[in-house]
């Protein structure tokens, strides 16, 4: 399984517009709304569950990255998005530094393995400063859906 099969340019968003979300709990709503794109999701479960997990400990992992997650008993599959935002936000990320990439991932109650396998290559992916970098100075959903496609195509990520 590749990020890219569960990532869509649908599910890509990059907030430049400073009307934006810019709190912790506006992010959360926005992914919300981005994982239940052409899917019969229940957005308010899913900010939902992605706001209780963030109660337990925040997702930042650092490095301006987050990867808020969780768990839910009627998906079948996994589903990711990932909002950028380029000035940084507030995220409580275990470093203290803005957050510009959320990569966020629900998957199925229960398949806590393929959870954990995803959360672990969702890691991999961005690990390396440059990609970062790139990620977060893309120019549209699009030019970002190519670049993750492009790092996956390079097979680093298995």
């Amino acid at each position: 399984m590749r990020l890219t099969d569960i990532l869509s340019v649908q599910r890509v968003a990059i907030l430049r517009d400073p009307k934006g979300p810019r709190d912790k709990a506006g992010v959360i709503a926005l992914i919300a709304r981005l994982l239940t794109v052409d899917s019969p999701l229940d957005q308010a479960l899913v900010e939902r569950v992605l706001l209780e997990r963030e109660a337990l400990q925040s997702t930042g992992i650092g490095d301006g990255v987050a990867i808020p997650h969780g768990a839910l008993p009627d998906l079948d599959h996994q589903l990711a998005a990932l909002v950028i935002v380029p000035d940084g936000l507030d995220f409580k990320a275990i470093d203290d530094q803005k957050v510009q990439l959320l990569f966020a991932l629900v998957g199925r109650k229960g398949a806590t393995g393929e959870h954990l396998k995803t959360l672990a290559r969702i890691s991999r992916l961005l690990r390396r400063r440059e990609l970062r970098q790139a990620i977060s100075s893309g120019e549209s959903p699009s030019a970002v859906f190519a670049l993750i496609e492009a790092e996956e195509a390079q097979g680093e990520l298995r």
